[in-house]
């Protein structure tokens, strides 16, 4: 009897398990993500908002126990106030209506406004202020917010039908009322948190809060026509309000206080003409000021340079220095010339530093430019410390320090054409004196001051050495020569990255540094080390959390926080160093990826997310001790009604005879006694993300495992180790030994074995089926044929030129055609179109800012002068990936009725049958599946 009831529960069981769901393109709109998570000051309170599909998201905040405490439909960018007593969010129009507005042909300013949301945590209460631009709220205080409103049509007046226009006198000469808008500005609303209280200020261009003291800045253009515009300062503590600046039609730029609120610099634009070189003027205003005093314009600036509206401003954390920019003179046009008498040409030469694409693209960047320069507050003496020679510039000692470090690439810059990186004279500015002493040349790999401004230190990567500069001796210190702090795994023809910096100890003593695995301390006079942690022996790797936004130095007490992640295994966690005795304890670790680790700022306790493959990275709530630890959200519990998959590494020998890792994703329902399609999807080294979730999404250029492992597909990950000079052969011997080693497992379907990748990976795919027959279809995004060609394209978001990728990184030619000619033709899969026999579905855009479009339609144009089965996709506009959701869901079925159609025998799509006609594009797609008779 028992034996029947187990059977019977077995078959239930497996009825049940049968009738799980696949994924489908339609599901993805049931999907949430969390996005915008964050912890309340005390840890009481978390708020996230959850987005489903495309539909609107909704805000939520839940206590620390794991109840909802408030949620709000279509609301998003929600934050706690600096006391975390009161929730800020935006609300937005319901989307749909939206939608149905555009179909209708709304005019902009008919479309619905935002609305902000005031929640208050105390009382449970909410304020909804609708028609809202904007909104602000101090940093480091709490008592008041402000916000913008757009301009609120009142209704029209019912009037007396027996009026009419002719009745209305002639001589009415009645102005218009001043219009709220972006040149007039908008009202701003000033409201007291606990009291409601509100105050209106009209026509506000601009309004910012002291970062600590209570007081808001704000410009105007005046409450009517006739008043004049200014600069004012609201200081809540007395109720007072103060005018700095007033001047008729003046325009007002870079608001800026000091953290106390003691100070305010603003730059002034007061001259009404049209001028085109802007006599700007700086102004400061210190408390107890009755009003803002210039200390420069267009007369006082340095020779050759003018007062920038465009540069920021900021005050020294002491408030005894004030930054401000000088710009050049821009170009000047001659404003009487027609279209017909104007020159448009574009003259390249040879040795100019910057490339022509990459000026073009950086010349509003340019016209904006400005230089740092320093207003001494307590002898208004000036020191311009960043220049045209030396433009780049660090503030030291968060504004305190009496140097700078400024720097420059011209030198070297025509170099980043081929070499990628570029290099940089370093030299340290005396800001009160102007003195500069160089401390470095020909620094590739970049410099800072440390938080004190004692040291100036980087990674040099030609050397692959961390070093550090006493700015007191000039002493030059290399921290790690000869040893491993650079890339372990580096496999391409450039110098390695390092693996980063920690942090510094107290007052300079130290800085902490990363290998591969653990932190290092050292003494950057001496260079003497200490190793802080022990992760090489078990392949672990440790990182420090910075839980405090504000800290500057690593603490010198106390215990670290930190992550750990298993190389071997892929499990992660958290972990703690003692910083008394050095113990390091693991907190929690698991299957899992543990990531995003945010404190509350008042207590211990933490949010974060831990995620698998299987299991949605949801937020967990615990406190530094992770002993106990609680699940406060469940966003798609509908999951368990689909078939999903598991994740695991396998691993092989390549060719080369070198041990490989990669992924393995099978259907969640797996059989090894079946055979399954696969589909192998790779790019570098991926292994490593063996435990993040892959919601149901239609991703812009690759596979979505969940969704193809739902659908019975198996999913090959491997990792692929590349030699210099030989990228295709690289992948082909890493790639193909690790598909026979699955097939040898027995579960594989030899026969309907597919390939997918992007970019690279298209690259990569491009070339292997040159090589093997292995594959009975390819999709190949955004391929490389030509590396030739390809050389010595652009890439066009940029403006860089394309050969240093392939002499020195991804490419990994590892120098020029003319060098290594055989190189480019053997890496070039044009040159064995005719040996493809697999067919292929190309998608590439015209818009393609990384690889250039001309490369995917020498692709598709040599297999179709051969007559090999080929598709292309090009979605118009569409960069290096479809960013449009229509395109993205266009992609995703496609792609998936291509690999059903050749890997599962399912029914040909029309459009693979006869293709979309132009005449029929944008109208026609041709999913339709045709007969199989």
């Amino acid at each position: 009897m028992k034996i029947k009831c187990l059977l019977l529960c077995f078959a239930l069981t497996g009825t049940l398990f049968a009738q799980k769901k696949v994924l489908d393109h339609k599901d993805y709109d049931i999907w949430n993500t969390i996005q915008n998570r964050t912890i309340s000051a005390d840890g009481s309170y978390v708020l996230y908002q959850v987005e489903k599909g495309e539909k609107d998201n909704n805000l939520k905040i839940k206590s620390s126990s794991g109840s909802l405490v408030f949620e709000h439909e279509r609301s998003e960018r929600g934050t706690f106030t600096y006391d975390g007593k009161y929730a800020l969010f935006s609300v937005k129009p319901w989307k749909d209506s939206i939608v149905e507005l555009k179909r209708k042909k709304t005019k902009k300013d008919k479309m619905p406004k935002d609305s902000l949301g005031i929640y208050n945590l105390n009382t449970k209460s909410l304020t909804k202020i609708a028609n809202v631009k904007s909104y602000k709220m101090p940093e480091k205080w709490s008592s008041h917010i402000a916000y913008l409103l757009e301009d609120i049509k009142p209704e029209k007046k019912a009037t007396d039908s027996s009026e009419t226009k002719d009745e209305k006198p002639k001589d009415d000469k009645t102005k218009k009322p001043k219009k709220v808008e972006k040149d007039n500005g908008y009202h701003l609303v000033v409201r007291a948190l606990a009291t409601g209280k509100q105050d209106t200020i009209k026509f506000v261009k601009d309004y910012t809060f002291a970062e600590r003291g209570k007081s808001l800045a704000y410009t105007t253009t005046g409450k009517d026509n006739d008043s004049d515009g200014g600069v004012y300062v609201l200081n809540f503590e007395n109720n007072q309000t103060t005018e700095l600046h007033t001047a008729k039609k003046a325009k007002y730029y870079q608001l800026s206080f000091s953290e106390t609120g003691d100070n305010l610099g603003f730059v002034v634009d007061a001259d009404t003409t049209k001028v085109q070189v802007r006599p700007n003027e700086l102004y400061v205003w210190r408390k107890g000021q009755n009003q803002a005093v210039k200390h420069l314009d267009a007369s006082s600036a340095p020779l050759g340079y003018r007062v920038s509206s465009d540069g920021s401003l900021y005050f020294s954390k002491d408030e005894s220095k004030f930054y401000f920019g000088l710009a050049t003179p821009p170009v000047v046009k001659d404003t009487t010339l027609i279209d017909e008498e104007i020159v448009n040409v574009e003259v390249w030469t040879y040795d100019e530093p910057t490339l022509y694409t990459v000026q073009e693209l950086q010349v509003e960047n340019d016209k904006k430019k400005s230089y740092y320069t320093l207003l001494d507050l307590e002898s208004n003496n000036i020191t311009q410390l960043a220049t045209t020679e030396y433009p780049d510039i660090e503030i030291g000692n968060e504004g305190n320090a009496n140097l700078a470090l400024v720097n420059t690439n011209a030198p070297y810059e025509i170099n980043q054409q081929w070499d990628g990186g570029t290099a940089r004279d370093y030299t340290v500015v005396d800001v009160k004196t102007g003195a500069t002493k160089v401390i470095a040349r020909d620094f590739i790999g970049g410099m800072r001051l440390s938080p004190q401004a004692k040291y100036a230190y980087g990674y040099h990567m030609r050397d692959s050495t961390w070093v550090a500069v006493n700015l007191s001796n000039s002493k030059y210190m290399e921290l790690t020569k000869g040893r491993k702090f650079y890339n372990e795994l580096h496999d391409s023809p450039s110098n390695p990255w390092s693996y980063g910096v920690a942090g510094w100890a107290k007052d300079d003593a130290g800085i902490i540094l990363y290998d591969r695995y653990d932190l290092w301390l050292f003494n950057p006079d001496t260079g003497k080390r200490e190793r802080l942690t022990n992760g090489r022996p078990s392949k672990t790797v440790y990182r420090y959390l910075e839980l405090d936004s504000e800290e500057r130095f690593l603490p010198d007490e106390g215990q670290w926080i930190l992550s750990q992640f298993n190389e071997n295994t892929k499990a992660s966690g958290f972990a703690s160093l003692n910083l008394k005795n050095g113990n390091l304890k693991t907190l929690i670790s698991g299957p899992y990826a543990y990531s995003r680790l945010e404190k509350a700022r008042l207590s211990d306790d933490v949010i974060y997310s831990k995620e698998s493959f299987e299991k949605y990275p949801e937020i967990q709530y615990s406190d530094l001790s992770f002993k106990s630890e609680k699940k406060l959200t469940n966003t798609n519990p509908q999951q368990s009604q689909y078939n999903w998959g598991t994740a695991e590494l396998i691993n092989w020998i390549s060719l080369d005879g070198i041990e490989l890792t990669g992924m393995l994703i099978k259907p969640e329902n797996f059989d090894p006694n079946k055979k399954y399609p696969m589909i192998v999807n790779f790019y570098e080294r991926s292994s490593d993300r063996l435990n993040r979730h892959q919601t149901p999404n239609p991703g812009r250029s690759t596979i979505n495992y969940s969704f193809y492992a739902s659908r019975g597909y198996v999913i090959f990950n491997p990792d692929v180790q590349y030699r210099d000079g030989y990228p295709g052969e690289s992948a082909y011997n890493c790639v193909i030994p690790g598909v026979t080693s699955l097939i040898e497992k027995g579960f594989i379907d030899k026969d309907n074995i597919g390939v997918q990748g992007h970019s690279w990976g298209g690259y990569q795919i491009a070339y292997l089926v040159t090589e093997t027959d292995i594959f009975k279809a390819a999709e190949a995004g955004a391929p490389v044929p030509n590396m030739i060609s390809a050389y010595g394209g652009i890439r066009w978001w940029t403006g860089l030129s394309r050969q240093f990728q392939y002499e020195h990184t991804q490419s990994r030619i590892g120098g020029t055609p003319w060098e290594y000619p055989q190189r480019y033709i053997e890496n070039s899969p044009i040159f064995n179109i005719d040996k493809i026999n697999t067919p292929v579905l190309i998608m590439h855009n015209d818009a393609d800012g990384h690889v250039p479009w001309y490369q995917g339609i020498e692709f598709f144009m040599a297999l179709r002068r051969l007559q090999k089965p080929a598709w292309f996709l090009n979605y118009n506009e569409e960069p290096h990936w479809p960013l449009k959701m229509q395109n993205r869901k266009d992609f995703n079925i496609r792609m998936q009725q291509y690999f059903d159609y050749y890997l599962k025998g399912a029914p040909m799509p029309v459009w693979m049958k006869r293709g979309v006609p132009a005449i029929e594009k944008g109208i026609n797609q041709g999913y339709e599946l045709l007969d199989k008779n």
